[in-house]
């Protein structure tokens, strides 16, 4: 065991919500603690990014780029950490090179000092624009591996993606293990064998759904690992992370002992615990350990949502049956890891296989994509059958994704002339949501009028009921609608890269 101390992440401002509250958490509920957090001595504050944006935007009638001002103003000796897709930045397609590199720059300039960039696929490609970007800007890379298990996943994978990373220019190296499935020998096996062959320091970032979460974080400290991610007690557990006094608390004493002031941690937490009371309509059912997990890979932020969206379809009796058929499209779509926005894509498809009784009688246009390279490289083969379906003889793109990506920067500020870049950037990001959002920023949201008042679970962003597919070789837009399809032929379907901002999948966020 290294003697070095190690570092703590704190979750709870963004993926700590984001796992347990439906990422609804107020910037108004996090300002008073802030200036308690920024004097605890994390090595930094997860707060930014993932779905943080979107719900903003989409629910909250929040300034995304002002939470994180506000923030900066209370916190000025801390590390702002954000989550950040790689290509996809924080929507659900790619985007030209010219984007990311303005995206990088405001969120920089906003108070971003440390980008944790990740690709869905692993495809190192997707990150390389985005690495460029924020060592452009002075700021700290945190190069991600996006962990699963797999038929064509294997230790040496994961160990020659992190040579890679910190070939690439990234500062530390994440360990993305989104649903829990990193189990403890597994993690120490993996740990060893990159600390092995890079000298960046390694992060690891967990969930507790499958309930291996702190044996896990325990066997990762007896591997090396540097630093840990960490959600405050009342934030922890579930399908949110393993609590930062309880790893705080076991390390006292030890060679590995954070330094940090349990009392103060303590205190943070009990903060947290009053303010997770007033968005208990926001609790998903999925509290506790969930191992079919271990068997499905689902992660439970993909899970709750399937719940909450087959409900309001009147189809929950399906969800089962959903949750069985997801492995199987994610074995015919060459095993890609279930995060963002693969998971979508997956999610999607299972659902039309399951309510139009017949696999693959509609497929998704993001389906489709996926297959023709439109996403990346694929961790594995393609269902053959399937492949042939979609494909019909032409070949898949085999080029770095965004290389075919026209700019956009230029045509949005000519149509948007008197829009600052970061309302811009909203527009670009989310084109469906900026008007509404523009029109009500700033105003009290809807679903926070009555606190008290009985509602409906809510979900991050919800996966839409109306699909683009493809039926022998013609185009429709399919409404699901309690347990039934119903289609129509439509003129024309936008690809994932279009304005419309990959709207097929513009649905929850796991990640």
């Amino acid at each position: 065991m290294s003697g070095q101390k190690v570092l703590i992440t704190e979750v709870a401002l963004r993926d700590a919500h984001q796992s347990l509250l439906a990422t609804r958490m107020r910037t108004e509920d996090m300002l008073p603690i802030a200036e308690r957090m920024d004097k605890a001595g994390y090595w930094s504050v997860e707060m930014w990014g993932g779905a943080t944006f979107d719900s903003c935007i989409r629910f909250l009638n929040e300034d995304p780029w002002e939470r994180v001002r506000q923030l900066r103003q209370r916190m000025p000796n801390t590390r702002f950490q954000m989550l950040l897709r790689g290509q996809n930045l924080l929507g659900y397609r790619h985007y030209a090179d010219d984007v990311v590199y303005r995206f990088v720059e405001l969120a920089a300039s906003a108070g971003i000092d440390v980008f944790r960039i990740f690709d869905a696929l692993n495809d190192v490609r997707n990150l390389e624009t985005a690495i460029k970007a924020v060592k452009k800007e002075g700021k700290h890379v945190e190069g991600t591996i996006s962990y699963t298990t797999s038929p064509v996943h294997n230790v040496k994978m994961f160990v020659d993606l992190a040579v890679e990373l910190e070939r690439m220019g990234s500062d530390t190296i994440c360990i993305k293990d989104m649903a829990g499935l990193l189990a403890p020998e597994a993690a120490y096996e993996l740990i060893s064998e990159i600390k092995n062959k890079v000298k960046a320091p390694l992060h690891l970032h967990s969930h507790c759904t499958s309930g291996f979460g702190n044996m896990t974080y325990l066997r990762a400290i007896q591997a090396g690992v540097d630093i840990l991610d960490c959600a405050t007690s009342s934030l922890s557990q579930g399908t949110a992370h393993p609590p930062t006094e309880t790893i705080v608390a076991m390390l006292k004493g030890t060679e590995r002992d954070t330094g940090m002031d349990l009392e103060n941690l303590i205190e943070i937490g009990k903060y947290f615990g009053e303010v997770r009371k007033k968005y208990k309509k926001f609790e998903s059912s999925f509290t506790g350990v969930d191992v079919d997990i271990l068997k499905s890979q689902i992660p439970g932020g993909m899970i709750s949502n399937l719940e909450s969206q087959l409900k309001q379809q009147k189809a929950y009796d399906k969800l089962d049956e959903v949750m069985h058929e997801i492995p199987r499209v994610r074995e015919d779509l060459g095993y890609p890891p279930l995060v963002t926005p693969t998971s979508q894509i997956v999610g999607i498809q299972a659902v039309l296989n399951v309510v139009t009784r017949e696999r693959y009688k509609v497929i998704a246009n993001e389906t489709r994509e996926i297959i023709r390279g439109r996403y990346g490289k694929l961790p594995g083969e393609v269902n053959e059958e399937l492949k042939k379906r979609v494909l019909k003889g032409e070949q898949p793109i085999t080029c770095r994704p965004a290389d075919v990506l026209e700019p956009e920067m230029d045509k949005l500020k000519a149509r948007f002339p008197d829009m600052s870049d970061e309302d811009i950037m909203v527009y670009a990001l989310f084109p469906q949501v900026a008007p509404k959002y523009f029109e009500n920023r700033g105003k009290a949201a809807p679903e926070f009028a009555d606190e008290d008042a009985p509602v409906q679970p809510h979900q991050p962003p919800p996966m839409p009921a109306t699909y683009h597919i493809s039926v022998n070789g013609k185009t429709y837009n399919v409404v699901v609608e309690n347990g039934y399809v119903k289609g129509h032929p439509i003129v024309k379907v936008p690809a994932p890269d279009s304005a419309n901002g990959g709207a097929a999948v513009n649905g929850y966020s796991d990640c």
